[in-house]
């Protein structure tokens, strides 16, 4: 039987908007303790090199950046976890958090910092291929691919948004769709029919993302299929960006907090509090449009200072629940 431990600030997670609002919750002396969950570091640990992030003018790899804020963390005093949240009770405060190693949490305040992740084709070959040619983020890696040709996987408005911005970089763009017709805003689709760096590849699937084994290893081009007749065809780009979508992670909330048409945590406009007083969502979880790490980091940054905002609201008041 595990311990029952009073916390004044939980976080759930630890990418950037975990880490982010660990770092200004022990600065604010909240004491604020994180539980890192199955991947600490997030979708960051799978990047080879961010050089979108403020302050590495050179860039900086996602293993290093995530180390350094987890590093920043526990150095102004954030206890970190090495855990799994397998429930959370919201029904009243403090928030009851059990985890998977036995030990439970009486949380004054709740910071979910769950995260999402990328769809993916689910083929062996994209599996060995990610980061070495296979992406799920056009704004984080599309600038690797300058002067080079890509394709795009999808056929809602991620995918079409993904492929009308790699033009801004790569010399030509072949957006595959598996059907006939897409299912994004016809304001996207027909910027993408008329764009001249744009080609359509319809009622096709990958079959296969082909390359070099290395070292370095290295994607040199795609083995399509047409799922109606068989048929196959070799496809050469240098990158393929898969865009089918996020899921967020938010199954240990549902049915406790408002949850929109794809999942992701309902927020406050211009804030990260949820319906449930105390209880604040930062980063991908509730982020389906820009799903960066700035931008989660951000996040992270608000979620700290309205928990310390609520929880100095709830002293004032006497401690009414």
């Amino acid at each position: 039987m595990g311990e029952l431990k009073p916390v004044r600030v939980l976080i759930i997670g630890s990418g950037p908007a975990g880490y982010t609002a660990a770092i200004y919750a022990a600065r604010a002396g909240l004491s604020p303790v994180l539980i890192a969950g199955l991947q600490p570091g997030g979708q960051l640990t799978t990047t080879t090199m961010v050089e979108n992030f403020p302050g590495f003018p050179g860039g900086v790899d996602g293993n290093e950046l995530m180390d350094l804020m987890r590093r920043q963390a526990e150095h102004v005093g954030t206890a970190i976890v090495s855990d799994l949240v397998i429930s959370v009770d919201l029904s009243k405060r403090p928030f009851l958090v059990r985890c998977d190693g036995g030990d439970s949490w009486l949380a004054e305040t709740l910071v979910i910092a769950t995260g999402a992740q990328a769809r993916w084709l689910g083929i062996p070959s994209e599996e060995a291929y990610k980061g070495a040619g296979v992406s799920a983020c056009a704004t984080c890696d599309g600038f690797f691919y300058k002067g080079k040709d890509v394709a795009v996987v999808g056929g809602g408005n991620s995918a079409l948004e993904e492929a009308i911005y790699l033009t801004n970089f790569a010399s030509h763009v072949t957006l595959i769709h598996r059907r006939d017709a897409f299912r994004g805003e016809k304001v996207m689709q027909e910027r993408v029919l008329k764009h001249p760096k744009i080609t359509v590849k319809w009622n096709r699937v990958v079959d296969e993302v082909l390359g070099n084994e290395g070292p370095p290893r290295s994607m040199t081009g795609l083995r399509l299929k047409d799922p109606g007749t068989g048929a196959v065809e070799d496809l050469a780009v240098a990158g393929l960006f898969v865009a089918i979508g996020h899921f967020p992670a938010t199954e240990i909330v549902k049915g406790q907090l408002e949850l929109d048409d794809e999942g992701y945590i309902v927020t406050a406009p211009d804030s990260t509090a949820t319906a449930v007083p105390g209880v604040f969502a930062a980063g991908d979880v509730k982020d389906r449009h820009f799903r960066q790490a700035v931008t989660s980091a951000g996040m992270g940054c608000m979620a700290a200072l309205e928990a310390e905002r609520f929880l100095s609201s709830i002293a004032i008041s006497g401690g009414v629940r």
